[in-house]
């Protein structure tokens, strides 16, 4: 696509094209990680984000160059490859040990015949840095207002530096030099600016999707995540045959704390059973999750786990909520739960069926005094 072609500057068509490379990255990586999470996969989003953006950037990076490999102009798609180290070191803060730097610049020069010049070595330590700089601005200063300045600054300097090796090596003109630094400014301003508008939009749906799956009260999974994740897990239990327990609780005597002491003191209840609740999952199992089903009502889940093996979790969150204390104006307010807990059997032929066992077990505990655990 030329100019005398399409009628068109090749620098319009090359803005385009880094665009299009760049989207379709956020289009591969946003359908990877859906994958991932669909499966249920054992592996975090940075691991997908540091693997798959530096294979793909990489990937681009020796493409284009292997249409120009050997040839006088060799020179010529530099800036759509520092647009691509760019990215990885800046947009997406690739997680890489520093010293893996050094070999794929070994293997790029090796690839494209530059392992006998100078000036190719030059240009590559410098390339390197220019990777290390603009990742430490990215982590030091994200969110700040002078991040964009420093990565001007740091994208100008090196820029220059860089296409200062090339010149060297290459010897054509200062003024193609500095067209293709400008340029190189040009397309860097347009990617900062592009991939925040990505980046704004993505935090946007981030936020919406933990709003539907999280209780904005207690900051713990709500009955939507709950229903989610049970179905899978009972799906799992079924096919697989894997153990699944479960524990649901309800403060006693909620109402009374509503109407004695205001929805404020009840609200400061149910975060502190919260909050109380993930320390002890935290510190025993992560995979554990909590959920709040209801007004006063929480639910957790045990994979992997049959009954006997929740015992010491179970008494542990018993113990923990039952020695809470509560300081309001009038004095302290003192809590105690009372618990259902159950294992998945062959008999459940449904999620409800699960459901309704542990709840059954629940209101066993409330009906004969609360404040115990009935196990069945």
């Amino acid at each position: 696509m030329t100019w005398s072609h399409w009628q068109v500057p090749p620098f319009t068509t090359s803005v385009f094209f880094v665009l299009g490379v760049l989207t379709l990255y956020w289009v591969t990586y946003n359908w990877l990680i859906s994958w991932t999470h669909t499966r249920r996969l054992n592996v975090t989003d940075e691991t997908v984000n540091t693997w798959y953006g530096l294979i793909y950037m990489v990937f681009f990076a020796f493409a284009m160059q292997s249409l120009i490999v050997g040839q006088s102009d060799s020179w010529q798609f530099m800036n759509f490859e520092l647009i691509a180290v760019t990215f990885c070191a800046f947009f997406i803060n690739i997680r890489i040990s520093y010293y893996l730097l050094f070999p794929i610049g070994i293997v790029f020069m090796a690839f494209n015949g530059s392992l006998g010049y100078w000036q190719s070595w030059g240009h590559s330590l410098t390339l390197m840095g220019f990777f290390v700089v603009l990742s430490v601005i990215h982590m030091k200063l994200r969110g700040r207002r002078c991040l964009m300045a420093y990565y001007l600054a740091t994208v100008m300097s090196f820029g220059a530096l860089l296409w200062f090796w090339m010149k060297l090596k290459f010897d054509f003109s200062w003024l193609t030099m500095w067209q293709e630094w400008v340029y190189l400014i040009i397309f860097e301003v347009l990617l900062y600016i592009y991939v925040s508008m990505l980046s704004h939009d993505s935090e946007i749906k981030l936020q919406l999707a933990k709003y539907a799956t999280h209780d904005a009260l207690t900051k713990t999974n709500n009955f939507a995540a709950y229903t989610e994740d049970m179905e899978y897990l009972f799906n799992q239990s079924n096919q697989n045959g894997q153990p699944l327990s479960m524990m649901m609780f309800d403060i006693d005597h909620f109402k009374h704390f509503n109407d004695t002491y205001g929805h404020s003191v009840g609200d400061l209840v149910l975060r502190r059973v919260a909050g109380t609740v993930q320390d002890v999952l935290a510190a025993n199992d992560a995979s554990i999750k909590l959920y709040r089903t209801g007004g006063e009502e929480f639910n957790i889940l045990f994979p992997n786990y049959d009954v006997t093996a929740t015992k010491q979790i179970v008494d542990e969150i018993f113990a923990a909520i039952n020695h809470l204390e509560i300081p309001t104006k009038d004095g302290v307010v003192r809590l105690s739960i009372s618990v259902g807990v159950s294992a998945i059997t062959t008999d459940d032929k449904a999620p409800m069926d699960f459901y309704n066992r542990v709840d059954r077990n629940l209101y066993h505990s409330k009906r004969h005094g609360r404040m115990q655990i009935t196990v069945g």
